[in-house]
């Protein structure tokens, strides 16, 4: 089986939380991501993503604007890089999300899980029989 630590993403990209729906859409592209990491000085506070940025601009034509800290989900429910990824992808099926923070021990950010890692990791655990 394999574990979350084996197929996370660990270029993360972060933001403070009044940062702009804007900025961090202008960071998710330039990354290639899908989510930003809502960070305040040692410690996770939110994740937001591309849905939210579709969510914040239907909602209000000068989202652009306003800080993420409003459209992001705050604390978020995350993974350790020992679970298991089955585990893992039934946590994202069940909460309806495509991106999943994983953090150490002390609750520090190591890295991302998104369903674009769990669909390269099927793709090759069919490709070679696992």
């Amino acid at each position: 089986m394999a574990r979350v630590g084996d197929v996370m993403s660990v270029g993360m990209v972060t933001a403070g939380p009044a940062a702009t729906v804007s900025e961090a859409a202008t960071l998710m592209s330039r990354s290639r991501v899908g989510s930003v990491l809502v960070m305040e000085p040692g410690r996770l506070t939110g994740i937001f993503t591309e849905r939210d940025v579709v969510r914040a601009l239907g909602a209000d034509f000068d989202a652009a604007h306003h800080p993420i800290s409003e459209w992001m989900t705050a604390d978020p429910q995350t993974a350790s890089p020992d679970d298991d990824t089955d585990e893992a992808l039934q946590r994202m099926v069940d909460g309806g999300f495509r991106h999943l923070p994983v953090v150490d021990a002390a609750g520090v950010p190591v890295g991302m899980l998104s369903m674009r890692d769990l669909s390269r990791l099927a793709v090759e655990e069919r490709r070679t029989g696992l």
